[in-house]
């Protein structure tokens, strides 16, 4: 178990033993409610977001994307689905160690949640690996936002965590189409994360999904 959820989970544990332990020592305690609730809270919370940058955890975007698509297929909107991830952070890791690399995480997470609007769902789908559901959002609208997420991440001061740092990343972005799913999504968003990745540090590239009925094998 990582060292940044053991802690708090611990915490948890104790103080629902102990309410427990009150309970059966002392009968119905209503008093006990509120804090029995708190702990249910934190857990439920921690069931939720990644344990080291607080970001949503992959199954909980997963969750989200899929519910953004049921809601597309019942008012036929528009949102957008991005992919992310962090330039050399291997390198990072080699040069400035482990509590580095995840520094930088920590404050990617950060940056992310004070530059998206608080409608839009970032969470953390792999090591190095972020995703946005942006709802009600067309491509156009989307690049601009990974574009000032880019720029934030510019002008932000790295040097606390390692001197002359600097932090760029990739993105893949792509639109939601009729009959989509969020496997669907993350995989085009994932392969345009790859077309970005080999374009150099910073890039970023977008995946259309295909026109309905349109076979892209058939001849002219």
């Amino acid at each position: 178990m990582p060292a940044d959820l053991k802690q708090p989970l611990l915490t948890a544990r104790q103080q629902l033993t102990s309410l427990i332990r009150q309970i059966k020592e002392e009968g119905q305690q209503e008093n006990l409610l509120p804090t029995l609730e708190t702990v249910l809270t934190e857990l439920d919370n921690m069931a939720r977001h990644d344990h080291l940058t607080g970001a949503l955890n992959r199954r909980t975007l997963i969750s989200v994307l899929e519910s953004e698509l049921a809601r597309s297929l019942r008012t036929g909107h528009t949102f957008s689905f991005a992919v992310i991830s962090v330039d050399a952070l291997e390198q990072i890791l080699e040069q400035h160690g482990q509590a580095a690399a995840r520094q930088v995480l920590r404050r990617l997470a950060d940056e992310a949640g004070r530059r998206l609007r608080t409608l839009d769902a970032f969470g953390r789908v792999a090591a190095n690996e972020f995703a946005i559901v942006m709802p009600g959002t067309w491509l156009v609208a989307s690049l601009k936002a990974i574009a000032r997420l880019q720029a934030g991440l510019r002008q932000a001061d790295w040097s606390p965590i390692a001197p002359a740092l600097s932090i760029t990343f990739c993105s893949g972005v792509t639109t939601n189409a009729q009959g989509d799913s969020a496997e669907g999504m993350l995989q085009r968003a994932l392969d345009a994360l790859q077309q970005a990745r080999a374009s150099g540090p910073g890039s970023v590239a977008s995946s259309e999904p295909p026109l309905p009925g349109f076979d892209t094998a058939a001849p002219e």
